[in-house]
């Protein structure tokens, strides 16, 4: 069983953090959305499932790319949640020093949820999908991709380290066993 988690196109932000603020998204235009449907033909085929985050982001984005395919609203892939630094400028954000990555996936900001936090949310998720057959499409967030790597690389801490541009995509394999294998990670289209 195979899990392609596209992360949604651009959002339309104020310059701040994201997060749980439901924005909207800058799609690109018609030739380069039909040359990024090209390439999910040829890296995915025919998704047999689309499940997607509530965030109005992720919504625009698979009924662009997928259009005509029912999609499975998850809560449980939602971006994490930064509590009182949602919409904070990078400039903004306290500096947390050095962390290691497992200390950073554990430190949650005030009032919302750490990155370890997601990754536990986003695990039921996960080992439901690889009980089904077929080819599952996510269209999510980067901190979903990253808590999907989490899970298959056994560690939290590493997954921070990974890039997930605006409609990458990442597959993940399910192993029996309920391992998992990486196909590939942050694959945009040409």
């Amino acid at each position: 069983m195979e899990i392609f988690i596209i992360r949604h196109a651009p959002t339309r932000s104020d310059g701040g953090l994201a997060g749980r603020r439901d924005l909207p998204c800058d799609l690109p235009g018609p030739e380069p959305l039909t040359a990024i449907r090209a390439a999910l033909g040829c890296w995915i085929g025919a998704p047999d499932r689309l499940w997607v985050s509530p965030a109005l982001r992720c919504r625009t984005t698979a009924e662009a790319l997928f259009p005509g395919l029912s999609a499975r609203e998850d809560p449980r892939l939602r971006e994490q949640d930064f509590g009182a630094w949602e919409g904070l400028p990078p400039a903004e954000i306290p500096d947390l020093g050095p962390l290691t990555g497992a200390a950073l996936a554990r430190h949650r900001p005030p009032e919302g949820e750490s990155f370890a936090d997601l990754c536990a949310r986003l695990r039921p998720a996960l080992k439901e999908a690889a009980r089904e057959e077929g080819r599952l499409v996510m269209v999510a967030h980067a901190g979903t991709a990253r808590g999907a790597l989490a899970l298959a690389l056994g560690s939290p801490g590493r997954a921070l380290g990974f890039e997930i541009a605006p409609l990458s995509v990442t597959m993940l394999r399910a192993l029996p066993g309920g391992l998992w294998s990486v196909g590939f990670v942050n694959r945009l289209a040409p």
